[in-house]
């Protein structure tokens, strides 16, 4: 779905997201601190460093609307959500095995799209996509582990599922209106204050962390974080479901970074399962780009 005239290729800055939110679940597995305060110093952190930019797009606050600031809770309600549900699940179970519930990210927000927004998909979309996430789920079956906490875990990734995909839908129309430094903030902020309540009310410590959990903290405010505010620029041009849909190389870039930073293993098919995400994503995307160029031919009259 596109709502003006865009000729940049939008396969680069994802594939900067892809690799910048592979760090993600690194950072995660190193911490030894709750996944709430991880969640909240993230979001914190990353709204601090923010200032300086949003300063300069301050008059914009201006065209948010009462409806809009409503919206703008719900999206920072939903990723603190989502943070506060998907770390828990990496504190569980390991990198490999989440990528079985996270796979259901393009499905679920295609649903979405379709029943919100009246979206429609190509059957060589959804062919494309198909692939993608059975390599996806190639990769986390090769480790999934039959236990309690791996059934919660996995329980905990589903939910931040459909928590990551509300939030998408609803930006998905908000930065139409104010620009992606806005929104981004705004909904940052919004999940820092949801996550710093949360801690409060169930008393969890906000000091005291080894220096060591500050620096984590830090790391994920400006690594992975870039990749939300990237995804939120380009809602500009594609939809959620694109966003999602190349949110599964994430899995890829993950699982690598497990095995070099974390000594988790592979097995054949899961290396297997990763040669066909990236050839799902691969063609998806190049699918979405074809179908910028022709609207913005049309567009443009050319």
């Amino acid at each position: 779905m596109l709502q003006q005239d865009h000729s940049k290729s939008i396969v680069l800055p994802l594939i900067i997201s892809i690799i910048a939110i592979s760090f993600s679940a690194i950072f995660v597995k190193w911490s030894d601190a709750p996944a709430s305060i991880l969640s909240m110093y993230r979001m914190i952190f990353a709204s601090l460093l923010m200032l300086p930019i949003v300063w300069k797009y301050r008059d914009e606050f201006k065209k948010i609307t009462s409806t809009d600031w409503l919206y703008l809770f719900f999206s920072g309600l939903f990723l603190a959500l989502h943070f506060v549900l998907w770390f828990g699940s990496l504190k569980l179970t390991t990198v490999a095995s989440s990528t079985i519930i996270l796979a259901l990210q393009p499905i679920v927000s295609l649903l979405g799209g379709y029943f919100l927004f009246k979206e429609r998909t190509t059957a060589a979309a959804l062919m494309t996509m198909g692939i993608a996430i059975i390599g996806a789920m190639m990769i986390g079956w090769g480790d999934l582990a039959l236990s309690p906490d791996a059934i919660l875990g996995d329980i905990l990734s589903f939910l931040s599922v459909i928590a990551v995909v509300g939030y998408l839908l609803i930006g998905q129309s908000i930065v139409k209106k104010v620009s992606h430094w806005i929104y981004s903030f705004c909904v940052f902020f919004i999940a820092a204050v949801v996550l710093s309540i949360y801690n409060l009310s169930t008393s969890v410590a906000f000091t005291g962390y080894p220096a060591k959990e500050w620096g984590i903290f830090l790391l994920l405010a400006t690594v992975p974080t870039i990749s939300h505010v990237i995804n939120n620029w380009l809602l500009n041009y594609v939809n959620a479901t694109t966003i999602s849909m190349s949110i599964l190389g994430e899995p890829v870039g993950a699982t690598i970074l497990a095995v070099i930073l974390l000594d988790e293993h592979l097995v054949s098919w899961q290396i297997a399962g990763g040669m066909l995400v990236l050839l799902g994503v691969f063609f998806f995307l190049m699918q979405q780009q074809r179908r910028i160029h022709i609207r913005s031919t049309v567009k443009s009259g050319t």
